[in-house]
């Protein structure tokens, strides 16, 4: 049987859900199952306002005008990331400053970020790479001094946390993934998180093409109309339906998942004392949500014929970013501070597993890696 990278999962309730919400006569956004999201994020996670929106890539592109960008500004951030992360702020005209990574947890290395602040930064937007917590309290500590403004994309986050914060609540603003890739899913799918409430209004504005529509269904105005730039960053009711009953086993799903990355954690502890490579590392005070599981092996030949073998046993396993520093767009729209040579280094290295429910052949692709490293 073929082993896909990612198979996208489902409780059992996600198609009663959707004809739920047919039956309510309401399949645009902000409908009942919408607000049920809504209401769930801001319990579990712990932010001041959740808005669900139809990507996190929609989410991103909020937080860089909440955030008042102009152009030339800057926003440092890693650039071991998607293309999102970027976009969201080279749209607004900022530039994207990239700093390197941690050569443990891969995310964005907190003592470079200091020494790559000018007069123009604004932001620093972190990304908490395989749902495992940047260093937050040194991050904010930094911004806090020099009046920046903390987002934290946290698409990989859901349900991980940082000395007992939930990801997604520590930043004034963040942004979730519900990618049919992440481990609660609405096949596309996101949301923006306001932990500062400054920005809470000016945020359902944005949300609702830039009208003040959110206040008038409140009864806070008597008709509604356009007061500030926006878009369209609603999700239907299809998708918060389908999401509404995935959080419903949101507790489930990881546990689930915690014992399928644990698995493979338990199984490469010979290879990695042998040398042969390198697990990955969660600090003690970070709580991940075991998004992906992830190889380092020793060069980029390796990785190759690494995943060459595996696919000739029909598993599917694959790299990840391509440093946004060293693409076109990256060349063009943003700078580097400093040495990139551990992105560089964890581009080439690094592949991710297959990590999926409820099915997956563990054993086939644990005996497949055993076999590429003693063949």
């Amino acid at each position: 049987m073929s082993i896909p990278f990612n198979r996208p999962y489902m409780t059992g309730s996600e198609l009663g859900y959707i004809a739920q919400a047919h039956a309510n006569g309401h399949l645009a956004g902000d409908g009942a199952f919408t607000r049920r999201c809504n209401a769930w994020l801001e319990a579990t996670i712990g932010a001041r306002k959740a808005l669900l929106t139809h990507s996190c890539t929609a989410a991103l592109e909020m937080c860089a005008l909440l955030a008042g960008l102009e152009p030339d500004d800057e926003v440092i951030m890693p650039s071991f990331t998607f293309v999102s992360t970027a976009n969201a702020f080279v749209l607004r005209g900022a530039v994207p400053v990239f700093v390197d990574i941690r050569g443990d947890t891969l995310n964005i290395d907190e003592t470079l970020v200091e020494s790559a602040i000018t007069p123009r930064t604004r932001a620093i937007c972190v990304v908490h790479y395989a749902g495992v917590a940047c260093e937050m309290d040194a991050i904010c500590e930094i911004a806090r001094r020099y009046g920046l403004i903390v987002i934290e994309d946290a698409a990989q986050g859901v349900m991980a946390s940082y000395r007992g914060r939930q990801l997604g609540s520590i930043g004034e603003l963040a942004a979730l993934s519900f990618h049919e890739t992440k481990n609660l899913i609405s096949g596309e799918g996101g949301a923006l998180l306001v932990n500062d409430a400054r920005h809470i209004e000016r945020a359902e504005i944005i949300r609702e093409k830039g009208t003040n529509r959110s206040l008038f269904f409140r009864g806070q105005v008597d008709k509604y109309t356009w007061v500030d730039v926006g878009s369209s960053y609603l999700p239907g009711e299809i998708i918060a339906a389908f999401l509404a009953a995935q959080i419903e086993h949101a507790d489930d799903i990881t546990q689930r998942r915690m014992a399928l990355w644990q698995r493979y954690h338990d199984a490469f502890a010979a290879l990695e004392s042998q040398g042969r490579l390198r697990r990955p590392i969660v600090p003690a005070h970070c709580r991940h949500n075991a998004h992906m599981y992830y190889l380092l092996l020793a060069d980029l030949d390796e990785r190759t014929r690494f995943i060459t073998s595996l696919k000739a046993r029909d598993i599917h396993p694959v790299f990840h970013y391509i440093p946004l520093h060293s693409a076109p767009a990256g060349q063009r729209y943003a700078r580097t501070h400093g040495s990139m040579g551990v992105t560089d280094a964890t581009s080439d290295r690094l592949v991710r597993l297959p990590l999926w429910l409820p099915d997956l052949d563990q054993d086939a692709v644990i005996g497949a890696v055993e076999a590429f490293f003693h063949g």
